[in-house]
C-alpha cells in the first residue's frame, strides 16, 4: 500500500509542470514567502525524489529547498509556517535516508532547520490552556516535535503548550470544533484534519503530557469516523474546504493508525475493518486523480474558473496539498496488514453532536446523510447527499447547494436546494424547507436498515413528518402533512465538462450520467420546479414530488 500513496503523490505533482514550478519559484524570489503552498510543493517534490520519481527536477527542487529554509529562518516572515516545517522536516528525513541528495547540502539544510526558534516562526503561539486558539495550534505542534524527532532542533515546551489548549474543542463524541464554541456550525474537514494531526504526533512519537488524553480522543471517535465515511470512500459534507482532492487522504490517515492500533492488539478483524476504509478512500482518490486534467476539486470546471473554491482554495495550495496529506498517511501505514477491499453494507446510524448537526444512515452499499441545521453559506437544511458504493458521488447528491455560498458559482442568484419537505402556502406557493431546521425524533437499525425520522416545520401551523429508510433498495422517504405537500429532488445537469440525460413522467425523474442512473420514484406525481441550482459539483435543475397528505418516494441508484 505505501507504493500506492507513493504512486498517488506522484500523480498530484503530474498536475504542476515544470514551467507552472519555475514560475512559482521566480514568483516566490520575488515576493517572498506568502502561504504555505509553496514549501508544500518543495517538501513533495523532495519526497518523490528520494523514491526514484522524479530526478529530472533534483536541481529546480534544491533551488526551491534553498529558499524555504532560508525563509523559514527569518524572522517576521510567517506565511503558515506551522503547516511548513513538518512538510520540510520529513523531507530532509526522507532524502537523507535515500541518498538522493548529497550530504553537505542536506547537513546545510538540517543546520538551518535547527536554528529555527518556535515563537519566531509560526503564526500562532500558545501562552496558557485557557487561550481559545484552534487548529493551527496543532499544527505548530507537529511542525515542532518533528524537528525533535528527526533532530533538527525542537522544543518540547512549546510542543505541549500548543496542546495544551486544544481539549476544549473536543465534542461528546470526540469530534474536533474548530470553531470557538459559541459558533454552532463545525467544518467536516476540520475535525478529520485535527484529529488526523494528533495521530500523526503519536505516529511519530510522542510521549508527553498529552500522550494517553490524544489517543483516548482518536479511539472513542473512530468507530463514528467509519459510520460518517461515505461507501464511496468520502469524508462527510458540511462547511468550509469540503469537496477538495485534500480530504479523504487525512480519512487515511485515521484509518491506518487504528489499523495499527488493532493490529498491534492482535485483533485482525478490526484492524481490517480500517484498512478496508483506507481502500475506499484511496480509490476516490486514484479515481480522481486519473481524471484528465487533473482538478483539485471534485467537478470538472475549468480551473481558472475556480468554481466550487473559496477565496483561499486555489490550485497552487490545494492540489499539492493531496500529496501532502497522501504523504501523511504513508509515514503511518504499517504495510504488514494487507489492504483488502470490503463492501460497505452493515445497517449503521449516527447523530453527530449539535454542533455539527449531521445524522447517517448506511446500510446495503447506500448512505444518507442529512444536516439538521445548515450554515447556509455552505449547505441546506435536509438529506444533502445519497451515495451508493461505486457509483458516481454527485449523482443523486453529494452535498447540498447553499443559498449564500462563499466559494465560487456561476449560476446567477443561487438559491439553497436539497431533498426536503414541501407545503403548499396559503397563496398557492410551495414553502420550502431548505432553511429550517429538522428536529431528530428516532434513529434506530434494524437487521438489513437503517432509519431516521424527523419533524420539520416550514411555516407556522405547517409541520411535516419525514421518515427515511435506507437499505439495499435504496433510500425510502415517507412525508406526513395536512393538505398538499412535497419533497424536492435534484436532478445533475451538468459537471463543468458533460451534460446527463434527464427524462421524467408522471412518477419517475430519470438521471443518467457517467454510466449510472438514478432513478426517483413516487406514488404521488412529479413536476419541474424550474431554475438551476448549484453545489460544488456541478448544476442541479430542480424537481418535485407532490401528493396530498402523505407521499413516498424512493431513491435508487443503478
Amino acid at each position: 500500500m505505501k507504493t500506492r500513496y507513493i504512486d498517488l503523490m506522484e500523480k498530484t505533482l503530474s498536475a504542476y509542470s515544470v514551467e507552472h514550478i519555475t514560475e512559482y519559484l521566480d514568483k516566490v524570489k520575488r515576493e517572498g514567502l506568502t502561504e504555505h503552498g509553496f514549501p508544500r510543493l518543495t517538501a513533495n517534490m523532495g519526497v518523490l525524489i528520494s523514491h526514484g520519481r522524479r530526478r529530472e527536477l533534483l536541481s529546480l527542487f534544491k533551488e526551491m529547498m534553498e529558499l524555504c529554509c532560508d525563509m523559514l529562518l527569518r524572522v517576521g516572515v510567517k506565511a503558515a509556517n506551522e503547516f511548513s516545517v513538518r512538510e520540510i522536516v520529513c523531507c530532509i528525513k526522507a532524502l537523507e535516508s535515500s541518498g538522493a541528495v548529497e550530504k553537505e547540502l542536506l547537513l546545510s539544510w538540517k543546520k538551518k532547520i535547527s536554528l529555527i526558534k518556535a515563537p519566531e516562526c509560526y503564526d500562532v503561539v500558545v501562552e496558557s490552556e485557557n487561550d481559545k486558539i484552534t487548529n493551527w495550534a496543532i499544527f505548530g505542534a507537529v511542525s515542532e516535535f518533528s524537528r525533535l524527532r528527526f533532530g533538527m532542533g525542537g522544543d518540547l515546551d512549546f510542543v505541549e503548550r500548543q496542546l495544551s489548549c486544544q481539549f476544549q474543542w473536543i465534542d461528546e463524541n470526540s469530534m474536533y470544533c474548530d470553531y470557538p464554541k459559541t459558533r454552532e456550525h463545525q467544518p467536516m474537514v476540520y475535525d478529520i484534519v485535527s484529529r488526523g494531526l494528533f495521530a500523526t504526533l503519536l505516529s511519530f512519537g510522542y510521549d508527553g503530557v498529552y500522550r494517553d488524553r490524544l489517543d483516548r480522543i482518536l479511539e472513542s471517535s473512530a468507530p463514528f469516523t467509519l459510520m460518517m465515511q461515505s461507501p464511496n470512500g468520502e469524508i462527510a459534507f458540511g462547511g468550509r474546504s469540503n469537496q477538495f482532492l485534500h480530504n479523504e487522504p487525512w480519512l487515511m490517515t485515521l484509518f491506518e493508525y487504528e489499523a495499527r492500533r488493532y493490529l498491534k492488539r492482535g485483533d485482525i478483524k478490526r484492524a481490517g475493518e480500517y484498512k478496508a476504509a483506507v481502500e475506499r478512500a484511496l480509490r476516490v482518490t486514484g479515481d480522481w486523480l486519473a481524471k484528465e486534467p487533473i482538478r483539485h476539486i471534485k467537478n470538472r470546471f475549468p480551473t481558472e474558473t475556480k468554481y466550487g473554491c473559496e477565496k483561499y482554495a486555489y490550485f497552487d495550495k490545494y492540489m499539492i496539498t493531496a500529496a501532502s496529506f497522501l504523504y501523511t498517511a504513508y509515514l503511518v501505514c504499517d504495510d504488514s496488514l494487507p489492504s483488502v477491499y470490503r463492501e460497505d453494507l452493515a445497517p449503521t446510524a449516527f447523530a453527530t453532536s449539535d454542533r455539527f448537526h449531521k445524522v447517517f444512515l448506511k446500510s446495503g452499499g447506500y448512505m444518507a446523510e442529512l444536516d439538521l441545521n445548515a450554515d447556509k453559506r455552505y449547505d441546506a437544511c435536509g438529506l444533502g447527499r445519497v451515495h451508493r458504493q461505486d457509483a458516481p458521488s454527485a449523482l443523486c447528491l453529494s452535498c447540498p447547494c447553499p443559498a449564500e455560498p462563499v466559494y465560487t458559482v456561476d449560476i446567477p442568484e443561487p438559491k439553497a436546494f436539497s431533498l426536503s419537505s414541501a407545503a403548499m402556502g396559503d397563496k398557492g406557493e410551495w414553502i420550502l424547507g431548505f432553511d429550517k431546521p429538522l428536529e431528530l425524533k428516532e434513529l434506530k437499525t434494524d437487521s438489513d436498515s437503517a432509519f431516521a425520522s424527523f419533524d420539520h416545520s416550514l411555516s407556522e401551523g405547517c409541520g411535516i413528518f419525514e421518515g427515511y429508510r435506507v437499505n439495499k433498495e435504496g433510500v425510502t422517504v415517507k412525508i406526513r402533512g395536512k393538505g398538499k405537500i412535497g419533497y424536492t429532488l435534484p436532478a445533475l445537469s451538468f459537471d463543468g465538462e458533460r451534460k446527463s440525460e434527464i427524462s421524467a413522467d408522471e412518477s419517475t425523474l430519470s438521471v443518467s450520467y457517467c454510466g449510472s442512473l438514478v432513478r426517483y420514484t413516487t406514488d404521488g406525481s412529479i413536476s419541474e420546479l424550474g431554475g438551476i441550482c448549484a453545489n460544488r459539483n456541478g448544476h442541479y435543475r430542480r424537481f418535485i414530488a407532490k401528493g396530498e397528505d402523505s407521499l413516498w418516494v424512493r431513491i435508487e441508484i443503478l
